[in-house]
């Protein structure tokens, strides 16, 4: 038998070809690299590299399960007012005393519910998504003023927060009398058990590439592309041992990603997902159960939803019955921003959280300068027409649009 031939893109074409999936990662370190002389740098510290994920990552969560929405051409626009509902009841849960994970664990549910609820009638009876989830926003938000009588509803004691807000090195270790990983700057520990995986995982999907004759990056690019992500991973890692160690609520984001990532990228499921986005009578007619699919795709997304419910609460350390306010238009905004194609199957869970990174570093890095939130929503305006714009001129290019 003879050796395998090893089919490798040449440099120009691989970056030409990767432009829409890799481009965010140099405007994400440009965007902070313009910022750090006007706020001396601040932007870098390891507090403020903290802050970041913990004051934005409930929206990124969201985006994970909004990008398949958006893939399969659909929208969630109840999502804010769904995190509010689900905030309120989680407290009231978690106030009985049953303790943070059978909080969570409802939390869950009830997001799977809401988005089965919604999902139904997008899928079967076939009502615009957007008309079935602009009405659950004022549904849910209506439910949520019922549930807490427009009151704020309290925590009877701090520990919910630390899913939000805690850290493994400082309060987590401290609840658990430092018993297992004693004083270890954990941050790193991750960050290896995070380079092992990827590592892993791009040798296997590189080898099953070659295996079945498709095209690979040159060794050079793909050892390169390894190394840059290493070091990315290790300077945060960094970042968060210099302050309090490595949050919580990373982890649970990390998981989270993973998850969706495996499931669009290596999962039957997923190629159907992308298969309805990008041709659903086609996809139809190849028999696949695209209704099935647009449900499940609304159950993932409400799901999303609890869980981003509990980190927003923690965060905020109480339910307010205000809370989610702009929450869908973050995510969307994260989804577009971070490459999904308006017009359906095109998109990555890596690529929006990346998009979302973008504009909390934007708003990150105006509230260093002093700058009023309306000057926010101004440049989060204008960057996300941008980013629609691009996709639309780059498909029309490609003869798609």
């Amino acid at each position: 038998m003879g050796d395998k031939v090893v089919h490798t893109s040449n440099s120009r074409t691989l970056i030409k070809s990767n432009l829409r999936n890799y481009s965010m990662f140099f405007i994400l370190a440009l965007i902070m690299l313009v910022f750090g002389p006007l706020v001396n740098w601040t932007n870098f510290s390891g507090r403020n590299i903290t802050n970041i994920f913990f004051q934005f990552s409930y929206v990124l969560i969201l985006a994970t399960g909004m990008v398949q929405c958006i893939i399969i051409q659909g929208i969630d626009l109840s999502v804010g007012s769904v995190c509010a509902f689900i905030g309120a009841l989680s407290a009231y849960v978690y106030n009985t005393g049953v303790g943070i994970f059978v909080t969570l664990l409802v939390s869950l549910i009830i997001g799977f519910a809401v988005g089965a609820f919604q999902g139904w009638f997008v899928a079967y009876p076939k009502v615009p998504a957007f008309i079935v989830t602009l009405a659950g926003m004022m549904l849910f938000r209506g439910l949520t003023y019922i549930v807490t009588n427009v009151n704020p509803v309290s925590l009877k004691d701090y520990v919910y927060s630390y899913l939000a807000t805690g850290t493994i090195d400082g309060d987590l270790l401290q609840l658990e009398e430092q018993m297992f990983f004693g004083h270890f700057p954990t941050p790193f520990i991750f960050a290896g058990i995070i380079l092992i995986v990827f590592w892993i995982s791009e040798f296997i999907s590189r080898k099953k590439k070659i295996e079945n004759g498709f095209e690979v990056a040159p060794q050079a690019l793909f050892f390169g592309k390894l190394l840059i992500v290493s070091a990315l991973v290790i300077v945060i890692a960094e970042r968060f041992a210099a302050y309090r160690g490595f949050p919580i609520v990373v982890i649970v984001l990390g998981i989270t990603v993973m998850i969706f990532h495996f499931v669009l990228k290596n999962t039957v499921l997923g190629r159907y997902i992308y298969a309805v986005g990008g041709n659903a009578r086609s996809a139809k007619l190849s028999g696949i159960n695209t209704e099935f699919v647009t449900f499940i795709v609304f159950c993932f997304m409400g799901t999303c939803a609890g869980l981003a419910a509990v980190i927003s609460t923690g965060y905020m350390n109480s339910a307010l019955p205000q809370a989610g306010n702009l929450f869908e238009l973050d995510a969307i905004a994260a989804c577009y921003i971070g490459g999904v194609s308006a017009s359906g199957g095109i998109g990555t869970v890596v690529g929006v959280v990346v998009g979302g990174l973008v504009m909390a570093a934007i708003n990150n890095g105006m509230s260093l300068m002093n700058l009023g939130a309306h000057y926010q929503y101004v440049v989060k305006a204008v960057i996300l027409l941008l980013a629609v714009f691009y996709d639309v001129q780059s498909r029309r290019k490609a003869g798609l649009g």
